[in-house]
Parts: structure tokens; sequence; C-alpha cells
């Protein structure tokens, strides 16, 4: 078999056609690696060589596409070249040029991941070391990154996020917002003593909310109830939430006596 045309293609891939019709559409790594001229004579050995190398640099590249989108760790690449049935050298060989090109880095891909959850998401730092973890990110490494961290940065973060939960909950008593907010940051991996230390900072009244769910009560049930019977709903209603019951027994008073 003789090449009789070499045409490159939008895509940056190449078409080479031989004289017996044959067509194969590869890379320019491939035409360099078998010196590809025209004129060139390919017997059937090295024929099976080019499409084996072809298939090599499709999914390599498939690769290279995958990284680009956004950072990946190695093991994310060794997941992700399992849908594709290679031999497990291929696959080594594969993450071992990706590696030499620096496209495969888990040190840079840690230093990014890190960053991106602090600024760009809700995420504490337990959260954070638990999901490169899961990465098999060495722990020392991480350890060391984020101790590098300003954990002013983490504690403002926090705040935010807290007087933000703390706004949207108007139906509960300080206690039980305190207990809710607490698990939630928990889960978002934030420790309990920054929690603590956040939160202690922060004035959080009950009287607003108590007199604003008092009114409410007191508005839906006393179309229903009177007196006595009124008063004995809004209080359990109330205490259930976590209300303190001689701050509920104070703004009934008041209401009896108003």
């Amino acid at each position: 078999m003789k090449v009789e045309k070499i045409k490159k293609l939008k895509n940056g891939k190449y078409k080479i056609e031989l004289d017996d019709d044959y067509k194969i559409t590869t890379y320019d790594d491939v035409i360099l690696k078998h010196n590809l001229l025209f004129n060139k004579e390919i017997d059937n050995d090295e024929l099976n060589e080019m499409i084996k190398d072809n298939e090599y640099y499709d999914i390599y590249n498939k690769c290279i596409k995958y990284i680009s989108k956004k950072l990946r760790s190695e093991k994310e690449i060794k997941e992700y070249l399992n849908k594709f049935e290679i031999e497990e050298n291929t696959k080594n060989k594969i993450i071992k040029d990706l590696k030499n090109i620096n496209m495969i880095n888990d040190y840079n891909f840690m230093k990014a991941y890190i960053s991106d959850r602090i600024y760009l998401s809700n995420d504490g730092l337990d959260k954070i070391k638990t999901d490169l973890i899961s990465h098999n990110i060495d722990i020392s490494l991480i350890n060391d990154e984020l101790d590098k961290i300003d954990k002013s940065i983490i504690k403002e973060k926090l705040t935010k996020l807290i007087i933000k939960k703390v706004k949207s909950n108007h139906k509960n008593s300080s206690y039980m917002i305190r207990q809710k907010i607490y698990h939630d940051m928990i889960n978002l991996g934030y420790s309990s003593e920054m929690f603590n230390e956040c939160y202690d900072l922060l004035d959080v009244d009950d009287n607003d909310n108590l007199k604003k769910e008092f009114n409410k009560l007191y508005k839906r049930l006393s179309t229903k109830e009177i007196n006595d019977n009124l008063y004995l709903k809004i209080r359990q209603k109330l205490y259930q939430n976590g209300y303190n019951l001689s701050d509920i027994d104070k703004l009934i008073q008041e209401k009896r006596d108003y």
C-alpha cells in the first residue's frame, strides 16, 4: 500500500488515503511517529500499528478534553478511562503521558479545589478535607495546604451563613434556631468550636420572633377558640417551637390585660 493523499481537516486531524482506496483519519502524532509522507509504502503490520496508535490517541485526546473543562484528579481520570475497553497498560501509558505534560497533577488539583470550595461554595474545611481524601490525595499534603489558609476568611464566611440562616428562621426560638443551624454547619464541614465562636458573637433575640409568632397564632386560633382554650393552645404551640414558658406567659398576660 502506498500513501496517495494527506489532507488536514478542520478539527486538527488528518485524513490519509491509500492507493487501495483505504482511508484513515488520524493525528499529527501518528503521522510523525510513522513518518507518513506522500508515496510512502506501508505494509499491513505498520497499518495495524497505526490503527492501534490511532485508538490510543482517540482516548488520549478525549481525556485532554475532559480535563480542559475543569481540573481532574488522577483518580477521576482512572475512573473515566474505565469507560473504554482498553488494556491496563494502555491506561497506565495515558496516565503517564498526561502527567508528563502536567495535565494530571494532584497537587495542582488539590490547590485549585481548595480555592474553589472556599470562595465558590458554602463548604467548611472539614468537608473540603473529606472530599479531597476521597480523591486519593495524600492527607499530609491536604493538611499542609489547609493549614496555610487564613482562618479569618473561614470565620467570615461561616458568620455570613449563620446570619442568613437566622434571618430565614422566623418561627422558632433562639435555642431551636441555634440547634438547627449548628447541625447544618457541621454537615457543611465547619467545626463546633468555630461555630460556637461565630454564633456567640451574634445577638440573636427571641422577642421579635416570639411576638410575631404569638400574633400569628392568636389571629388564626381566635376564630376557633376563646378564652383559656385559646391561650392554652397558643402556649402549647409556642412551647413546641422552643420558646421559654415565662416569656410566653408574659405575652399572654399582656394580651389578657389589653
